[in-house]
């Protein structure tokens, strides 16, 4: 009897051929996925900058700092920690804005809107309350240091002078519409700058710093006076501040133009 020969699978339906679809899909999907990340990276590069960085990079960044910003509270106090802990040669790190030498004539130099800048001596300063802050400095450049500061509280130097609001009123977190957004800051020879959101600068542990270590601080840490402010990084603290301003936009800030994050929170 003759045996039907077995039918034979449509190429099809083959396994060599099934094979090969898969193959082919494969690459294919391979090849899509592939342009994916090179599409996007395409974009970035093809992007305008924003201060100093491409802008949908900046945009991460922005994302980030209302994050940090809503969590943020000036009840929120970093760790201090007891004298005998503190540095006693405190760590030197960046000299940006410190290079020429600091005018005889110098004065602290406040911006304010309608009227003739205030110009302050390192008396004037001192006449406020003293407070020290014992803290864990940090640098973005992954080190840290327990710090011993002595100064005045930048909310009761704004207090003292009514600065930061456009009314000329005493600042009160009570009347935020009345408050500038941000603190400007710059060296004298306006080498080095920053720009502080009105939130940071207002929290009870911003100092105007003139003390290290219970002494004068030296022009390495940013004689006469610097700024300290322990929840951002150490490139957020301006050392030997020469003009202070207020604005309902961002400052200038030295890093943030060379492509770090404008709000520096920790």
């Amino acid at each position: 009897m003759k045996i039907d020969d077995e039918p034979k699978l449509p190429e099809s339906d083959a396994p060599e051929s099934a094979i090969r679809r898969r193959t082919l899909r494969s690459f294919g999907l391979f090849a899509l996925a592939a342009t994916v990340p090179f599409g996007v990276y395409s974009w970035i590069k093809s992007s305008p900058k924003v201060l100093g960085m491409k802008k949908p990079l900046r945009r991460v960044l922005d994302a980030n700092e209302q994050i940090a910003r809503t969590y943020f509270s000036n009840t929120n106090l970093v760790k201090t920690y007891l004298r005998e802990e503190a540095a006693k040669q405190p760590r030197v790190n960046g000299f940006d804005g410190l290079r020429a030498p600091l005018p005889t004539d110098w004065k602290l130099q406040i911006d304010r809107p309608n009227q003739e800048p205030l110009l302050l001596t390192m008396d004037d300063v001192r006449a406020l309350p003293k407070q020290e802050l014992i803290y864990d400095f940090k640098c973005v450049e992954g080190w840290s240091q327990i710090q011993h500061w002595g100064g005045v509280r930048l909310s009761d130097f704004l207090e003292r002078y009514k600065l930061g609001t456009k009314s000329g009123n005493v600042p009160t977190p009570d009347s935020p519409t009345d408050l500038y957004s941000f603190v400007g800051m710059e060296t004298p020879d306006k080498g080095y700058y920053v720009g502080i959101d009105m939130e940071s600068a207002l929290h009870p542990q911003t100092l105007l710093a003139y003390e290290l270590n219970g002494l004068p601080i030296n022009n390495q840490h940013g004689a006469p006076i610097r700024l300290i402010i322990p929840h951002k990084y150490g490139v957020k603290n301006l050392k030997r501040i020469g003009r202070i301003f207020f604005s309902d936009t961002r400052p200038r800030d030295f890093w943030a133009e060379r492509g770090y994050d404008y709000y520096l929170g920790l």
